[in-house]
C-alpha cells in the first residue's frame, strides 16, 4: 500500500547551495551524469559571501576526479598557479629538531612477499642507520627539488610514485565554474535570506533570495561552508564534536613570497600549540598556523605564524574559527552537505578536497529518484561515517604517537585517550610492525608505515619470513634498491623546470 504512493519520478532540479571549491565541484561533477536538459542543476552564491579557500593542498585522489570530469591536466594546473606535490615533510612533531617525508609512494620493494620495512627495522637492530626516506623515490626526488611524471612502464622504478597538487582553491572553483557553466549548469547571484519546507514532511521546498526571488529544487545539496545553510539552521542536524582527541580550533592563513625555489612537497611544523602549513605555489606560498585557543592566544598565534614564514608576507592576516568534527547526518531528507556544511578535518594531511570527492562520488553512485530511498540515505551516511573516521584516526595518530614534552599542548596530545580503532591499530603495530587497515581506508599500509616510523613508533619485533633471508643477503639487496632509488630520482629533471615546461601559471600576481 505505502509502496503504491511512493513518488518514484526523476529528479528534475538541483539545487546547490554556495559556491567555493565543494560547490563548484559538486556542480562540474553532476554537470558530467546529468542530462541538464533533463534535470537542471542551478547553483546559488552571492559574491558578498567569501570562501573559506586559502590556498590548497591535495593528495593523488584529486587526479581521479579531475579525470573524471574530463579536466586537462596541464591547462588546470596553468590555470590555478598550481606546482607539483610529492608528499608531506613533517617537522618538530616526534620531537623538536625531527623531521620525516609522507610520501605519495611505498618505500623499497616488498621481499619474498614480506613488505620492505620489516627488512628496513631488521637492518636497523643490526646497526644499519641508513633513514628509510632513502629507500623512497618520491621522497629522495622531493629533497632534490626534482619531479617528473610516473613512467607508465610498472618495471621502471620511476613508476613507483604518485603525485598530487598545489593550488589556489579560489582559482580551482573558478575553473570549475566555466567548465560546469559550459554544460549546462545555471549560476543564480544572491544571498539567501528564507528556506521553505514542506508542511508534511519538512523537506525542502525552495529557497528565497534577498531580491525575493524563489528558488525551487528536488535535491538541495548544501555547499555553504560552516554556515551550514540548510543541514544544520534549517534541518537542525546534530555536529559531532573531535576536539577531545583533535584540539585544534582555530587557524591564521597568510601568504607569502615565494621563496627563489619551489619545492615539490607540503611542510607543516610543529610549534609549541599547534602546527604551520606551507603551500608553495607559482605565485606565492600559502602559510597558515593551526592551534589551540585554550593553549595560545590569536595574537600569540598570529605572530608565531608571521615570525615563521620564509618570505615577506604578501597579504593581511585571515583568523578561521572551527570545530573539528562531522555532521551526524550529512544526508538528511532531501539535503546532502558537502564540504565544510558536513564537517571539518584540519588540513595536516591535505584531505578537505578528498572527503569533498568522496561525498560526490557517492552521491552520484546513490543518485536518488523523488522518494529519496531512506536505505539509499542511510547508506550515503554510513559510508561518509566510515570516511570521517578514518582519516581523523589517521590525524590524531601524529598528535599522539609524540615525545615532546615542552609544553602543554603536546603534554596534553601525548597523554591524551584515543579512538579504540586507533588504539588498536598503533598496538598491533608496536607489538609486531603489522600496519592495520582496511580495503575501504584512504591511508594505506604506506602511510600508516610513514608516520609510525617517522614519529618513533618502532615494533617490538618484526615479520619472522625476515629470518628466511641470511643477513647479508638482506644488507645487498637493500644496498641494490637504495642506489637504483637513487640514480632514478637524480635522473627528473629540476621541479622548476617541469612547471615552466609543463604548465607555467596563468598569473604570477595573485591577483
Amino acid at each position: 500500500m505505502n509502496e503504491a504512493i511512493l513518488d518514484r519520478s526523476p529528479i528534475r532540479n538541483v539545487v546547490i547551495v554556495g559556491g567555493g571549491t565543494a560547490g563548484w565541484m559538486t556542480a562540474a561533477a553532476l554537470s558530467m551524469v546529468l542530462k541538464t536538459e533533463r534535470c537542471s542543476i542551478r547553483l546559488v552564491e552571492s559574491e558578498d559571501i567569501g570562501t573559506v579557500g586559502v590556498g590548497e593542498a591535495t593528495i593523488p585522489a584529486i587526479r581521479d576526479f579531475n579525470k573524471k570530469v574530463g579536466l586537462d591536466e596541464r591547462e588546470m594546473m596553468h590555470a590555478t598557479n598550481a606546482t607539483f606535490k610529492l608528499g608531506i615533510e613533517f617537522v618538530n612533531w616526534a620531537d623538536v629538531g625531527d623531521a620525516y617525508v609522507h610520501p605519495f609512494g611505498g618505500f623499497g620493494f616488498d621481499i619474498n612477499g614480506v613488505a620492505f620495512h620489516h627488512y628496513w627495522l631488521d637492518r636497523r637492530e643490526r646497526g644499519d642507520e641508513t633513514p628509510i626516506d632513502d629507500y623512497s623515490v618520491a621522497i629522495v626526488a622531493a629533497k632534490l627539488g626534482r619531479f617528473g611524471l610516473p613512467h607508465t612502464d610498472a618495471r621502471s622504478v620511476l613508476s613507483k610514485f604518485s603525485y598530487a597538487f598545489h593550488f589556489d582553491a579560489a582559482l580551482y572553483a573558478r575553473y570549475l565554474r566555466h567548465i560546469a557553466e559550459a554544460r549546462g549548469v545555471v549560476r543564480t547571484e544572491g544571498r539567501i535570506v528564507d528556506v521553505v519546507q514542506r508542511s508534511d514532511d519538512g523537506f525542502i521546498e525552495s529557497v528565497t533570495l534577498e531580491s525575493g526571488q524563489s528558488v525551487e529544487g528536488d535535491l538541495f545539496i548544501d555547499c555553504s561552508g560552516f554556515r551550514a545553510l540548510l543541514i544544520e539552521k534549517t534541518l537542525n542536524t546534530e555536529y559531532e564534536s573531535w576536539m577531545h582527541w583533535l584540539p585544534c580550533d582555530r587557524a591564521v592563513a597568510i601568504p607569502s613570497e615565494n621563496p627563489d625555489f619551489l619545492q615539490p612537497y607540503t611542510r607543516a611544523t610543529a610549534h609549541s600549540a599547534g602546527w604551520q602549513w606551507r603551500i608553495p605555489l607559482q605565485h606565492r606560498t600559502g602559510n597558515g598556523h593551526v592551534y589551540s585557543s585554550e593553549f595560545i592566544s590569536d595574537d600569540e598565534a598570529q605572530s608565531v605564524a608571521i615570525e615563521n614564514l620564509e618570505r615577506n608576507p604578501c597579504g593581511d592576516p585571515r583568523l578561521l574559527k572551527f570545530i573539528p568534527g562531522k555532521r551526524k547526518q550529512m544526508w538528511r531528507k532531501n539535503c546532502v552537505a558537502i564540504g565544510l556544511s558536513a564537517g571539518f578535518l584540519e588540513p595536516l594531511e591535505s584531505t578537505s578536497i578528498h572527503l569533498i570527492q568522496a561525498a560526490i562520488f557517492k552521491l552520484i553512485e546513490r543518485f536518488p529518484d523523488r522518494s529519496f530511498c531512506p536505505e539509499t540515505v542511510a547508506d550515503f551516511n554510513a559510508q561518509m561515517d566510515l570516511n570521517f573516521d578514518q582519516i581523523r584516526d589517521f590525524i590524531i595518530l601524529h598528535y599522539k604517537a609524540t615525545n615532546r614534552t615542552d609544553s602543554e599542548f603536546w603534554n596534553y596530545c601525548r597523554t591524551m585517550p584515543v579512538p579504540e580503532t586507533l588504539e588498536y591499530k598503533m598496538r598491533c603495530f608496536r607489538e609486531c610492525g603489522r600496519a592495520v587497515f582496511s580495503d575501504r581506508e584512504l591511508f594505506r599500509e604506506r602511510s600508516w608505515v610513514a608516520v609510525y616510523l617517522g614519529q618513533g613508533v618502532i615494533p617490538s619485533t618484526m615479520d619472522l619470513r625476515v629470518n628466511c633471508m641470511p643477513p647479508d643477503k638482506i644488507a645487498a639487496e637493500l644496498q641494490q634498491m637504495r642506489e637504483l632509488i637513487g640514480l632514478a630520482a637524480k635522473s627528473l629533471p629540476l621541479h622548476t623546470d617541469t612547471l615552466s615546461n609543463y604548465c607555467s601559471a596563468a598569473d604570477t600576481t595573485g591577483q
